[in-house]
């Protein structure tokens, strides 16, 4: 395996910014805290004004995922699903295709996901698309999502993201 990020102090790791369903009118609250070693993703899930997701995203660093199978994380979680999400320059009617997969938790224990690379599914703003294929080698954003449409608070720890 090949460490891809970790999050100790002085690394060199890529900005973390938070995007919820806010974007489309809802009030769902979420967002990223890197402290202890740790990547933190918490906040509420809220399903008023159609809303249910949040998610933080990588930003000002692009990805080499060339030779990868699978994306692992060390992750201790609230027992809900996430997914691991990743975007390229690609586009559909000029809004960004990302590519998903969901990896479960168990609460309160530190556990390795491992998601691979060829299961995970373009959409475009939630909606499946058919292809296109994602270059490995132009990965420009990596994101954590939470959408299973259960409201209440959540909670998401983030050892270290590797490439196997």
């Amino acid at each position: 395996m090949k460490t891809l990020l970790r999050f100790d102090a002085g690394a060199d790791e890529p900005r973390w910014v938070a995007v919820n369903d806010g974007v489309m009118g809802g009030r769902s609250q979420g967002g990223p805290e890197v402290a202890g070693g740790t990547l933190r993703f918490s906040g509420v899930l809220s399903l008023e004004n159609n809303g249910g997701f949040s998610s933080v995203r990588t930003v000002g660093r692009s990805f080499d995922f060339s030779g990868a199978s699978a994306v692992v994380l060390r992750v201790r979680g609230d027992g809900r699903t996430y997914q691991l999400r990743l975007a390229t320059d690609a586009s559909y009617r000029g809004i960004t295709v990302s590519w998903g997969g969901e990896f479960p938790t168990v609460a309160g224990q530190w556990t390795e996901v491992r998601v691979p690379l060829a299961g995970l599914r373009p959409s475009v703003r939630g909606v499946a698309l058919q292809g296109p294929p994602m270059d490995p080698a132009r990965v420009r954003e990596l994101g954590l999502l939470l959408g299973d449409k259960r409201e209440g608070p959540f909670q998401l720890d983030v050892d270290w993201i590797a490439l196997e």
